[in-house]
């Protein structure tokens, strides 16, 4: 059974960093492409970062380039975000989700494994 568990969400303040983290289970982690989603009330979810199993090769969306840092430990079965220079914009669940092509696509109908999510909170 694949297990996606995220955990480190809390509430913060703007300006202040966080970092998130998502274990795997149940899958060849080692070899699924990682993503981090987020999903804030009303509105659609959205893609924020993605790191390939392949070569590592990164993708985010425009609004957290310079601030978050997607990463990924083989060993431990970990992907983490790191989110630097938080706003309040950024407040909203974040989901980690998995997919087994090398591409880091930023639609989620194109990845089959998610997690529960992880409420990051952040007041001005």
């Amino acid at each position: 059974q694949v297990q996606l568990v995220e955990s480190g969400g809390g509430l913060v303040q703007a300006g202040n960093s966080l970092r998130i983290s998502c274990i795997g289970s149940g899958l060849p982690f080692s070899h699924m492409t990682m993503a981090w989603f987020r999903q804030a009330p009303e509105k659609e979810r959205e893609f924020v970062a993605a790191i390939s199993w392949l070569d590592r090769k990164t993708n985010y969306v425009d609004a957290v380039k310079g601030r978050f840092t997607i990463s990924r430990d083989n060993a431990k079965n970990t992907v983490y975000l790191q989110m630097n220079s938080l706003e309040p914009g950024d407040t909203a669940i974040y989901y980690c989700a998995a997919r087994r092509p090398t591409t880091t696509l930023t639609s989620p109908a194109e990845y089959s494994y998610w997690g529960q999510g992880t409420q990051v909170a952040v007041s001005s």
